[in-house]
């Protein structure tokens, strides 16, 4: 017979097996527990669950597999990443259409999409596809040109109106610079051309980045803030506009 701690790791197993991210608030409040215990018990059972940013997420999409390890550990910012990744996960919802960016934070995105979930996902990556692959109920539309290896990336200069036969829900972007009056910015212009064809494709588009891209300008200029309905963080979401107007009253 299970005592109480065994069936609260078991209950707290199935949430996460049917929704892969979990609020401590609601395990809290499912188990009928302090917040204290909760933590106490992700604390010691580290090898099935991980707390990123006041969520719960199991350890194995923190970990991850395949052949692209090698280049998150090589990543300084891989945990902040992972962090915002748990606060942009609520922005999926099944039967969608999904566009994800190239680079390696969308990566822990689409560990967090429950395999219950169908959906259709754009993508121009390599690594990004790799990790569509492996989900059930997703169905896979790759976007070709030209491959570029610095960011495992394919871009077309003479496909001007890739996206113009696709319906966008959501596309959740990525950028390696985030300047408040300048606005999102990569390294490579390539992408900057699929990340503005994806952004006016999309019904709405989530910038998902660590707090170290903050302040910073790269070259290849693709959105002012504005432009994004959510900006998030490893602190959660993030309100430019709002705080710009604030600031000027």
């Amino acid at each position: 017979m299970l005592d109480r701690k065994s069936k609260r790791l078991a209950a707290l197993s199935e949430a996460l097996s049917e929704h892969r991210v979990l609020h401590l608030n609601d395990a809290a409040k499912m188990l009928d527990v302090s917040l204290m215990t909760v933590r106490r018990d992700i604390a010691d059972n580290p090898e099935i669950f991980a707390y990123l940013g006041g969520h719960i997420v199991p350890a194995a999409s923190i970990e991850g597999d395949g052949p692209y390890d090698v280049a998150k550990a090589k990543d300084n910012h891989a945990a902040s990443k992972k962090a915002a990744c748990v606060h942009a996960a609520r922005h999926i919802q099944p039967d969608e259409t999904v566009f994800f960016d190239c680079g390696t934070t969308l990566l822990h995105l689409i560990d967090l999409i429950p395999d219950t979930f169908q959906i259709t996902a754009i993508c121009y990556a390599l690594n990004i596809a790799e990790k569509l692959t492996k989900l059930p109920n997703v169905r896979m539309i790759m976007l070709g040109g030209i491959y570029h290896p610095s960011s495992e990336s394919f871009a077309s200069a003479a496909d001007k109106n890739a996206f113009e036969n696709f319906g966008v829900n959501t596309a959740f972007l990525t950028a390696a610079g985030l300047d408040l009056e300048r606005g999102a910015s990569c390294e490579n212009f390539h992408e900057a051309q699929v990340k503005r064809q994806a952004m006016s494709a999309g019904q709405k588009s989530i910038l998902v980045t660590d707090k170290s891209k903050l302040g910073k300008v790269k070259p290849a200029f693709f959105s002012p803030t504005d432009m994004f309905q959510s900006i998030v963080t490893e602190d959660g979401e993030l309100e430019f506009a709002r705080q710009e107007t604030e600031a000027i009253e």
